[in-house]
């Protein structure tokens, strides 16, 4: 087998759990965005329940949330979280989640990453955001409305996480409905993030979807880092404990096996891309001016900031390689260039 595979080709339908494995429920939130879902995952623990993430904060989650609890999960108390990575759809709900008296188990850096975030809302994007922006080649037109319009905030849509959280790292077994799982930590798309493997099941958050790919983004707050790098590397090691037989459940789309040829096909998508990169590069360019050879399409207002931090991490990758090189341009924009 050298395909991915959906044994469960319909998602459950809101306030509504499927049984993946014996023990392990399903269930799918709605996101306001253009990826409108997300997926968690309750695991029984006999007199109460681990979460595997938890959607955004919004009345509309609060809502299924209790639902969810009323229903499917009949009552028993959410008495753990375990939230693979910082995303706010993944970590929305877990301060309303402890106010209820449930227990957070989440890697350190992505709990460091949630707290500053949530705590460093901005009215209008900081200077070092505008200028990342016109390093990156924004179009004039772009930069001025976004200058003015209320940047996107974890607080918007993030419950406020309280102090005190117990750590998960590389490496370590956790004990979840009579199961154990070993954790296994990524990079790339979000910093430490954790996915949990037992026999035969994978709880793969956003380090291992099918379908669509992460994100993979360089942000203001690190211009100079590689993601694209600490991704490709992630996908090289995890393959190592991928079988064709696993049943992956992932942060959005739908529970799949083949994660082998799932892995190596994500290491081939970046791959080609950089190779386009490569070709399109013997003449200077910016970052947004790589759109089109990049993306293949055509990014629209929605996609422009998804589309540029992405971008910017393939140059940022090619960079680091010292295969391309870059200058600033007459209006200060980088230009990026194969050496």
């Amino acid at each position: 087998m050298s395909e991915i595979r959906h044994p469960f080709p319909d998602a459950p339908a809101a306030g509504s759990a499927t049984e993946v494995a014996p023990g392990v429920l399903w269930m799918r939130l709605s996101l306001p965005w253009a990826l409108d879902h997300v997926n968690v995952y309750a695991i029984d623990e006999g007199d109460g329940w681990t979460l595997i993430d938890t959607g955004i904060r919004s009345r509309r989650a609060l809502a299924a949330w209790q639902a969810l609890l009323a229903g499917p999960l009949a009552g028993r108390p959410v008495k753990r979280l375990v939230v693979t990575h910082h995303h706010p759809d993944h970590i929305g709900m877990a301060g309303w989640f402890i106010e209820q008296g449930a227990a957070l188990l989440i890697t350190r850096t992505a709990w460091l990453y949630a707290r500053m975030l949530f705590n460093t809302a901005e009215e209008r994007p900081s200077p070092e955001t505008v200028a990342f922006w016109k390093r990156a080649g924004m179009l004039p037109s772009d930069l001025e409305r976004r200058m003015n319009e209320r940047p996107f905030n974890s607080s918007d849509c993030m419950a406020p996480l309280p102090l005190g959280f117990t750590r998960i790292s590389e490496g370590q077994t956790l004990r979840l409905g009579g199961r154990d799982w070993q954790i296994r930590i990524g990079h790339g798309h979000a910093p430490a993030h954790a996915t949990l493997w037992t026999d035969g099941l994978v709880l793969g958050g956003d380090q291992l979807l099918p379908g669509i790919s992460a994100n993979i983004g360089v942000y203001p707050a690190e211009p100079e880092a590689d993601p694209l790098g600490e991704w490709l590397e992630s996908c090289t090691r995890l393959s190592a404990f991928a079988r064709e037989d696993q049943l992956v459940l992932p942060g959005h789309k739908l529970p799949f096996t083949g994660l082998p040829f799932r892995l190596r096909q994500m290491v081939e998508n970046h791959l080609s891309a950089l190779d386009r990169l490569r070709d399109f590069l013997t003449v200077p360019n910016t970052a947004v001016g790589c759109f089109p050879m990049l993306f293949r399409r055509r990014i629209g207002e929605s996609e422009l900031g998804l589309a540029l931090v992405e971008a910017v991490a393939h140059l940022n990758h090619l960079l680091h390689r010292g295969e391309i090189t870059r200058s600033p341009g007459p209006d200060g924009a980088w230009l990026w260039q194969k050496t």
